[in-house]
């Protein structure tokens, strides 16, 4: 079945759906997201009122299932140890423990991380000759800065390695307050404003242009749940600088209860992902 491009829609440099018209008079709709993570075109036939989903072959699905349940189980229990460590923060007796707790569940979201990336990587590509997608040989790495599902899984993982300096960090004893904004909260900073910058571009992705409401979109729903995450990450991180000059937090019941309450966000975001499978 042929197909000629028709239009293409997005946000800048970035194509998040396009549309052709097949050789028989219907349409065909790729669109960025559910091809990566459900490994699904959309075709309505001439004459047909309902379009159809297409999938992937099986190679490529259970590809997708695979990772798709390995990130959702990493940000579950990743964000559940955040919230643990957050507990033992604001209630218990912090220190040594709750840096522990942190630093397990940073290793579970750098596991999240990386497998949304290779979601991405390992993603059937559209078919350059008919309404289908095409499976790709396994990779573990890409260089594709042009496609934004690439670019929101990298700077993605690349904050969840960015929080692991930050809770390396947290991990020494004896810092003095410039040391620790240093090694602790700069990093902090920089992981939060890099989870930010990609859920900024999972909204473009998901939204195919300007970011805004999709209510009935499981996908926006858990993109939204996870920014709203970020954003409270971020909120923590800010009221986690020490001043140098009193060696004191901005507000750490800010810093614990903000963490606490992202961290809820990203658990809910990965339970709602094993939703969003082939």
């Amino acid at each position: 079945m042929s197909r000629t491009e028709e239009t293409a829609e997005g946000a800048g440099p970035f194509t998040t759906r396009l549309t052709w018209r097949l050789g028989d008079g219907g349409t065909a709709v790729w669109e960025s997201r559910p091809a990566r993570k459900r490994g699904l075109l959309t075709v309505r036939a001439a004459g047909e009122s309902e379009p159809r989903s297409r999938s992937a072959d099986s190679v490529s699905k259970h590809r997708l299932r695979r990772l798709n349940t390995i990130a959702a189980c990493a940000f579950v229990i990743g964000g559940g140890l955040f919230v643990a460590g957050a507990s033992v923060a604001q209630f218990g007796t912090g220190g040594a423990t709750g840096a522990w707790i942190y630093f397990a569940g940073g290793l579970f979201f750098n596991t999240g991380g990386y497998a949304s990336l290779l979601q991405a990587v390992n993603a059937p590509r559209q078919n350059s000759g008919i309404a289908a997608l095409a499976t790709q040989r396994w990779r573990w790495w890409s260089y594709e800065p042009g496609r934004i599902d690439w670019l929101s899984t990298f700077v993605l993982f690349v904050g969840t390695l960015v929080f692991g300096i930050n809770l390396l960090g947290s991990l020494l004893q004896g810092l003095s307050a410039q040391q620790v904004d240093r090694l602790v909260w700069a990093p902090d900073l920089i992981g939060c404003l890099l989870f930010l910058v990609s859920g900024h571009l999972a909204l473009v992705e998901v939204c195919h242009g300007r970011p805004g409401i999709r209510p009935h979109d499981l996908g926006w729903w858990i993109v939204a749940v996870n920014q709203f995450g970020s954003v409270l990450f971020m909120a923590s991180a800010l009221a986690d600088f020490t001043r140098p000059a009193t060696g004191s937090v901005v507000n750490i019941d800010i810093a614990n209860w903000g963490t606490l309450a992202g961290a809820l966000c990203f658990c809910a975001g990965g339970a709602l992902q094993f939703y969003e499978r082939p």
